[in-house]
């Protein structure tokens, strides 16, 4: 089915500076002849199961805001490394806490503008606003309030063509529309987004949408980003999330050239099909090993509980002092104080029984305190979150 022609879009010829060139008119969703998914029916079930596990995921930690509080980091950090930016998590919740991180300080800015259009976004949906044209807006001026993406526009589709690859439209890989059929397909976008009667399932259209917003790429600057988060606030919409703990950035990031190839066969040969086949993968992947991460977060959690009983007495404000750095990874006696309303020594010295039961480990701080960081945790959340050197991106 690949071949037929009505799903291929259009292109139209364009000139900026002299030079033509052909930039690329998407066809609206859904795609015509009808998505053939018979052979995507076990895959397909297979990631829906998936994701019910992972909807239920927050039942597995004491506190169920925990995973929430370091998935939106670390997806903010991966999806921010598709970009290239070379932020850690680690250096994101030093940034947090007051403390100076190791990489450029634009590099954690961008990643902190992520986290707080995430929040912003998840506020909204939460609250019962539509994932519409608004909302996409308005976490796009929050995502690109500061650092190098603030002079692209923030919070306003482009009126001037954009382009993937290449240092010109002429050269590029890919030219999405010119921007004055930018509207006309943003606003079959949100039709598509708000349609009451559906034809295929919850996850089959979050993928639809996620090429088609891609595709669009109606922004300067923050596409992707913004892109990957759609397919976790529109499976909020729809019922089929509670928590926002699907995030396909570190799948993406792993399989980015396989991404990319999947995107331009939909573009060039229609190939919806075999996208929904990567896509289907990825949300079956991830939700598994958000499932395990969760799992293994548990298990962490109750040994090093187990270890602080020994303590007898001293153990009662340890194991507060625990239950903060399980919230937060890193403190210094300060915070930690603060955080449980104790004199600076009493959390300090709760500190250092963490750190004599092997549970923290203590590092120089940017100041005369000490940073108690809790290693094992940040070992678990930091799988696949290691800064990567891409050639190009997505955005």
């Amino acid at each position: 089915m690949s071949g037929d022609n009505s799903r291929l879009g259009s292109y139209i010829r364009c000139s900026v500076a002299g030079e033509t060139y052909q930039a690329f008119l998407p066809p609206m969703l859904p795609p015509q002849p009808s998505l053939n998914l018979l052979e995507l029916q076990g895959l397909l079930s297979k990631a829906n199961q998936a994701l019910g596990k992972l909807d239920a995921v927050a039942d597995i930690l004491p506190d169920s805001n925990l995973l929430l509080y370091y998935y939106v980091r670390k997806e903010a950090v991966l999806s921010s490394q598709i970009e290239g930016t070379q932020s850690s998590l680690s250096d994101l919740l030093l940034h947090e806490s007051g403390e100076a991180p190791s990489v450029p300080i634009d590099d954690v800015v961008e990643v902190s503008s992520y986290v707080a259009a995430l929040e912003h976004g998840l506020k909204r949906v939460q609250e019962g606003f539509p994932v519409s044209l608004r909302l996409i807006r308005e976490m796009h001026a929050i995502l690109l309030s500061k650092g190098r993406g603030s002079n692209k526009q923030p919070g306003e589709f482009r009126t001037s063509q954009n382009w993937i690859g290449g240092s010109r439209p002429g050269n590029a890989a890919f030219v999405p529309p010119p921007p004055d059929r930018l509207i006309e397909c943003l606003d079959a976008f949100e039709k598509y987004l708000h349609l009451e009667e559906r034809s295929y399932a919850s996850l089959v259209d979050a993928g639809l949408i996620h090429v088609q917003f891609e595709t669009i790429h109606p922004f300067l600057d923050g596409n992707g980003r913004i892109g990957r988060l759609l397919i976790t606030f529109f499976l909020m919409m729809m019922g089929d999330l509670r928590q926002p703990n699907l995030y396909l950035s570190l799948f993406f990031k792993n399989n980015r050239q396989e991404y990319y190839s999947r995107l331009s066969a939909v573009r060039t040969a229609g190939d919806w099909e075999g996208w929904l086949d990567f896509f289907l993968h990825g949300v079956a992947e991830t939700s598994n090993q958000v499932v395990q991460t969760s799992q293994a977060i548990s298990a962490l959690f109750k040994s090093d509980n187990d270890k602080i009983t020994t303590l007898k007495r001293a153990g009662i404000t340890a194991r507060q002092a625990h239950a903060q750095l399980q919230k937060v990874a890193i403190s210094n006696a300060i915070n930690m104080a603060a955080a449980l309303d104790v004199s600076v020594p009493t959390a300090r010295l709760a500190l250092n029984n963490l750190k004599e039961l092997g549970i923290v480990k203590d590092v120089s701080g940017s100041g005369k305190e000490r940073l108690y960081i809790y290693t094992a945790l940040l070992d678990i959340l930091e799988q696949g979150a290691e800064p990567i050197v891409l050639k190009g991106n997505l955005e």
